[in-house]
Order: structure tokens, then sequence, then C-alpha cells
């Protein structure tokens, strides 16, 4: 018997489905008639076809020309800078000889770039972080278009590669399309530790060459960093969305279990196509307004990333699926927090996992009414595949039911023993806009913080007030001019361990700002995505040194304590921004600033504010 659906998630999934009336119908009737159009290898002209082939073995010539198989095109983020996309280098290889063991043909169809977010932390190039969200989007779309293709794997992993590459491959939803992931690197140095050494270098306790040793540590082979930020989020997302295998998010890589579900997830692809035998099954079948809602309630259960406050509202934009910040605050309200992962508890994703991981989490979900069962996932009807765990039976592929019991409570916990009763986000409304906060990892005595503003416009001043001196009291950091049109919206975790070390010394601490977080953003309390942000003339463009400020995160409250008349008679400071069009790349943002949206509508140049 199946558990009825809570009805909050219920009225939240319909009044998404009423709002996306109009831009869903507009994207299922485009998918639509994608699908009846099929790929054009058939009516191609020769020198067209010729230029398809013209690298491939002749075996695989002969296949594509004459349409026998189903033809795979990969999008890999593939760089081995990136410690995430570093086990991709050999993944094209792969999947082009295993595709030709199965009767199909597999091409690489584009790449796309890949930042390092860990990379750019504080410098300028996190300015560009954003940005390539859509860049990745447009590269997708742009590998695609070639449509020759009859599936499509998506290989990335990171902060704004996943989002991105859904973002362009949705835009090709007539194609059987599954994501892969390379899996998480092996635990290092702990968390907590890792943390402290932040800490302690910050108040000059310890020199470069400590902290250095401490990040080695725990950053230290290939793989994804095993905290839960927004790189584990989006793995996360994809698989409670039905667009990975069963379990295939937090699979080590180099190991022959994740070998084998890579083997796999080509296959399920050429399955999906319909041309084997099996019910074709395409993107576009997959992504719905429930799958979508599946993704939120999978962010607050598991207390994941706040970029997702971004990119998930362009993502599900992507598929014509209008969701706001409205929606994620009535769902956090009802779902539990079940799972405690850096930053928001001691243990990291490989720990998740081997306490039961996905498939616990969403066997916990379904059994107790709080997740869309009913959706259509690769593989298949329905989420009941998601509650198993995959496993190797001499040798081969093959899944097992997940335990009943979570194997650490510290870790994974059932419903009917939560961590918190609600998720780990919030909404904030006050004279100031609009934001979001993420209080999974913020203790309650942290959480309602009243004290005068510390006004900057760049993270860089409020760290030399830090280093200075001059901000051992009382604050409310406000950071402003960061927003998606000021310099591209770059997370300011470099804020972290300051404001983390003012908190430690009794000081009642707090960051306002149009700026991001990390998705490994702490214990802290951070008002962030504040929208209207300042070079939109928002509020927070008004706020002066020492003016009051409540942040209170159990209210839902965020309030200048300033009078509507004093605020609106007050000039708007507007900083010097000259530098953020000049210089390596800067000209770009010309492009992006001039068509920017709000935080709140997932600040794409592409798709645009929600009507």
């Amino acid at each position: 018997m199946n558990t009825p659906l809570h009805p909050a998630i219920e009225r939240v999934t319909q009044r998404i489905t009423e709002r996306s009336a109009d831009t869903r119908g507009a994207y299922l009737a485009n998918m639509a008639a994608q699908r009846k159009n099929g790929t054009q290898r058939g009516g191609m002209g020769c020198a067209n076809m010729a230029h398809t082939t013209a690298a491939l073995p002749a075996s695989d010539k002969l296949k594509i020309h004459a349409e026998r198989a189903p033809h795979v095109g990969v999008i890999t983020a593939y760089n081995d800078m990136l410690s995430a996309h570093q086990p991709y280098e050999h993944y094209p290889e792969m999947l082009r000889s295993h595709a030709r063991t199965l009767g199909a043909t597999a091409q690489v169809a584009g790449g796309v770039p890949a930042m390092c977010d860990g990379v750019t932390q504080g410098a300028a190039g996190m300015e560009m972080s954003l940005f390539s969200r859509d860049v990745i989007a447009l590269a997708t779309a742009v590998g695609l278009s070639h449509n020759v293709f009859d599936a499509a794997l998506m290989l990335g992993i990171c902060d704004k590669i996943v989002p991105g590459l859904f973002m362009g491959a949705v835009q090709f939803g007539h194609l059987s399309t599954v994501f892969v992931p390379a899996g998480p690197m092996t635990s290092g140095l702990s968390n907590d530790a890792k943390a402290k050494v932040r800490q302690q270098y910050a108040q000059g306790l310890v020199g470069r060459e400590a902290l250095l040793e401490s990040e080695a540590q725990a950053y230290h082979s290939p793989g994804t960093c095993t905290f839960y930020g927004t790189a584990n989020s989006n793995q996360m997302l994809m698989e409670i969305m039905g667009l990975h295998l069963p379990g295939a998010s937090f699979v080590n890589p180099g190991t022959e279990l994740r070998e084998a579900l890579n083997k796999a997830a080509l296959e399920r692809a050429l399955a999906n196509t319909g041309k084997t035998g099996e019910a074709a099954i395409c993107m576009a079948d997959i992504v719905s307004e429930k799958t979508i809602v599946n993704g939120i309630i999978g962010l607050l259960a598991t207390g994941g990333s706040t970029n997702h406050t971004i990119h998930l509202v362009a993502m599900a934009r992507a598929a014509g699926v209008l969701i706001d910040w409205d929606d994620f605050a009535e769902l956090s309200a009802v779902v539990p927090l079940l799972a405690r992962v850096y930053p928001n508890g001691s243990a990291d994703v490989n720990h998740f996992h081997a306490a039961g991981g996905m498939g616990f989490l969403m066997q916990e979900l379904l059994a107790n009414g709080l997740l869309h069962g009913d959706v259509t996932t690769v593989m298949g009807q329905g989420l009941a595949a998601y509650t198993n765990e995959p496993c190797l039976l001499d040798g081969q592929l093959a899944w097992r039911p997940v335990p009943a019991q979570s194997g650490d409570t510290a870790v994974l916990r059932p419903v009917a023993d939560p961590f918190s009763a609600d998720g780990g986000l919030r909404l904030l409304q006050g004279n100031l806009g609009r934001s979001v906060v993420k209080v999974s990892a913020v203790k309650h005595e942290h959480r309602v913080v009243r004290a005068q503003a510390v006004v900057v416009s760049d993270q860089a001043d409020l760290l030399a007030l830090f280093n200075a001196g001059q901000i051992n009291k009382d604050l409310i950091a406000v950071v402003r001019y960061q927003g998606p049109r000021a310099n591209g919206m770059p997370e300011l975790h470099k804020l972290t361990p300051p404001l983390a070390v003012l908190q430690d010394k009794g000081f009642k601490v707090a960051l306002v700002t149009d700026g991001r977080m990390s998705g490994a953003s702490g214990k802290v309390p951070a008002a962030i995505h504040l929208s209207p942000e300042a070079l939109a003339d928002g509020p927070i463009a008004r706020v002066m040194d020492g003016d009051w400020i409540t942040l209170d995160c159990e209210r839902g409250v965020l309030e200048l304590e300033v009078d509507a008349a004093t605020l609106a008679a007050r000039t708007a400071v507007h900083p010097d921004l000259s530098h953020n069009t000049h210089g390596t790349g800067r000209e770009l943002f010309g492009l992006f600033r001039s068509h920017a949206s709000t935080a709140e509508s997932g600040a794409s140049p592409l798709f645009g504010d929600r009507p």
C-alpha cells in the first residue's frame, strides 16, 4: 500500500504545475516535435554524413551510415586540474569500446569548461564562476546540435558543471540521457580538523606551510571533494531526480564497482532509445514538476548547498517548470533533516554512503509520503529501483535492497528520528529584500542576531578589517555589490573562517550579502542571494555603517532598523565597478551583466525572469 503524499508537498506541486502551465506546455510541444523529427541521419546529405563519421573506424561508419544501431553522444567536462573530473580522462575510450561490444557506437560530441571554485575562492577568477554555468549550458547545446545522436551521456560533477549540463541537455530532451558521475575521493584529513587549521591561520596562530599541509591532506587524490558542498549536492540531485543509476553518486573512482556502473550507464542510455526492444525513455519524460519537487526535497532532507536555490530554479526553468523561494520555504517546513555531512556535521560523503546513502534516504522519504514515487527515471517507472544499492556478485553488477536501518545514526537517520523536524533552508524577508539562509549547520543560539552593520563592497575589505583587529565586536557584515549584475555573484567562502573566529570569541555575528556563499557555508548565519541586489538599486545599497539589523532565522525576518522615509532619502553608494569589465576575460561581464536576472529567478541570462 502506497503511503499518501504529504499534503504540503501535494499543494506545492500543484501550485508549481499551475504556475508553469504555459511555459511547460511550450517546452513539451517543442520536445514532441523534436521526437517526431528524430535524428537527421536518415535524411542527411552525403557530405554531412561523411563529416559525421570521417574519423571513425570502418565498422562504426557502417553502423552509422546504415542506422543499424543507436549512436551515443558524450558531453564531457574532463580536465585534469579538477580532481573530480580527472577520472573522466579515459571514459570516452571506455565508452566507445563498450558501445562496440553492444553493437552500438559512441562519439564525444563536445567538451565543456569546468572551473574549480576551490582554486578561485577569494580571487578574481571566482567572478567567472556563475557565468560559467551558462557557458556550459550553451556548450552542451552546441555539442548536441549536430542531431546525429539517439542518446547522450553527461560527464560532469562540480558546482556549475552539472546545472549547466542539465540546462543544455534538457533542450534536447527528446534524447535518452544519463548523467554519469565519477565518484568522491577517499576520505583524507577530517573536515573538522581542516576547518580548525583554517581558523588558526585566520588568527595568525599557524603559518601558510601548516595550512597548505592541512589542505593537501584533505584534498589528496582523484575524485570529488568529500564535504557536502555543491558538487556532492549535484550528485544527490541527479540521483533523486532519476538521472543517475541507483546508488551511483558516491562510489569511489578507480574501483571495480565504479567501472561497472559506468558501463551500465551506457547500457541504460542505449536501452532507453527504444531501439533495443525496451520502451523509449527520454530526458523530457523524466524531468517534470514532480521531479523538480523531488530535487528540492532531497536538498532539504540532506542539508544541501544553498547554491541550488539559484541553480535548481534555472534548471527547472530550462524545462518550462517555474519554481521560486516560496516553494523551497514551504517544503522546508515539512521535510525533516535526515543527514549530517560536513559542514552540517563531522562526517563526509563516504561516511554518508556507507551508512546507507541515497538508497536509505529515498526509502525513508518514500515510506513516509515525503517524495513523489510516481515519476519516470532512467530505470523506468517509479522510484522503487532507487531503494536498492549496487554491488558486485561474481564480478557482475547487481542491485540489492538497502538495509532497513541506518548504518550510522550520527550521519543518517530515519524520518521517525530526524536531526531536525524541518529542512536546513529558510527564506528571510524584510525591508532589505528577500534572501535565503542555510541553518542546518547553525546552532540554535546563533540563529537570531541583532547587531550593527559593518558595510563593505569587497570581501577583501572585510578581511582587512578583521586582520587589523577592528571588528572584534557584535556585528552583521554587509557585503554588497556581489550580485550577478555587479561582478558575476562570486562565492564569499573566504569570509567563513574569520567570521567563525569572531563567533567563537563570543560575539554575535552574521553575514548579509547579495553574493553567494559556498555550498560549504557553515556555522555563521549568512543571509545570501539578497534580492534585489545593490546594483539593481536594492535597499542594501543604502545601508550605512552602524545601522542596526535584525537577522532572525526562526521567524524568517531580515530587517534594517531604519524608517522608510530615512532609507528612501539616502543616496545609494555606487562603488567604481569598472575593474569588473576590464582585464583578462572581464569583457565577458558586459554580456552577462546586461542579461542577468535576479538571484531568485536563477541569475540566468539564458532563460530570463519568471513571468
